[in-house]
């Protein structure tokens, strides 16, 4: 199987961690939107696309790279993120970007989610939500989600 993670990560790496997690199971580069161009994703079996959460949305360069890659014609995609509140049910950013893939011809396969430290607007004067997440046990919670996903391509 060859996999890639393409993984925006801003303000304190808290994806990033997530994404070399699941990529030290799969054996995944892992890859900023614009370290590679979408049409070169056609070459790997496996894709996974991920960012933190800002306001509610996945980060604005992964989308704008979603949007720009090819059809999958039946590929495997599994999608993650981290954020500093639970996924609302009235915008499941996961499930969105799920099904811009699913509708693009990507065989989404899974989905991961744990929380990531939080100091958007006024969390700053705080100290942020979730300090020290994503934790240990968050990053082995990751690592169990690509053992799943290794699984299905074994």
């Amino acid at each position: 199987m060859k996999a890639i993670i393409v993984c925006a990560s801003s303000s304190h790496g808290n994806t990033r961690k997530v994404a070399d997690a699941i990529g030290s199971v799969l054996g995944a580069g892992v890859v900023e939107p614009g370290e590679i161009s979408p049409v070169e994703i056609a070459e790997y079996d496996l894709v996974g696309f991920g960012s933190g959460v800002y306001y509610l949305a996945m980060d604005k360069r992964l989308r704008a790279f979603v949007d720009a890659v090819p059809a999958g014609q039946g590929r495997a995609a599994f999608v993650f993120a981290t954020s500093g509140i639970k996924e609302p049910g009235l915008r499941p950013y996961l499930r969105h970007l799920a099904d811009q893939l699913t509708g693009n011809g990507y065989e989404v396969v899974g989905g991961f989610a744990c929380r990531g430290l939080d100091t958007m607007g006024p969390l700053a004067l705080i100290g942020g939500l979730n300090k020290g997440r994503p934790s240990a046990a968050d990053l082995d919670s990751a690592r169990g989600f690509a053992e799943q996903l290794r699984v299905g391509f074994d």
